[in-house]
């Protein structure tokens, strides 16, 4: 499965902004997907995730209440809706795949990372 991120941009604090991660591939439906985030200098952080049929939802304490991941296999589309943004979440927004059981929140048990989309909060 290859993947492409899209729809960062330019946004004042307290706005909202949606992301998309399309993918290729016949499998996309054999995987779950997730949001990670790099802002400079840091490491790459785990944002959300979403299962293979769309069910458990699971996100980062930091962004828990104001984003929301969602998927549409048909399309093979997941997205990031993102509300209440504000300049700490500044960063590379990148999407990737795991068949790993369980909570993985690691970037080291996901692979096939796409293109990152730039999202930058202004306050």
């Amino acid at each position: 499965v290859q993947l492409q991120a899209s729809g960062g941009g330019l946004v004042q604090a307290g706005g909202s902004l949606k992301l998309s991660c399309a993918a290729s591939g016949w499998n996309f439906r054999m995987y779950t997907v997730g949001w990670f985030r790099q802002a400079p200098g840091k490491e790459r952080e785990f944002v959300a995730r979403v299962r293979r049929d769309g069910s458990s939802p699971y996100y980062a304490d930091s962004v828990k209440g104001r984003f929301t991941i969602s998927r549409d296999n048909a399309k093979k589309v997941v997205y990031l809706q993102m509300n209440s943004l504000n300049p700490n979440d500044t960063a590379v927004y990148y999407c990737a795949v795991t068949t790993v059981v369980g909570l993985a929140t690691a970037a080291s048990d996901f692979h096939s990372w796409g293109q990152g989309t730039q999202l930058t909060v202004s306050s």
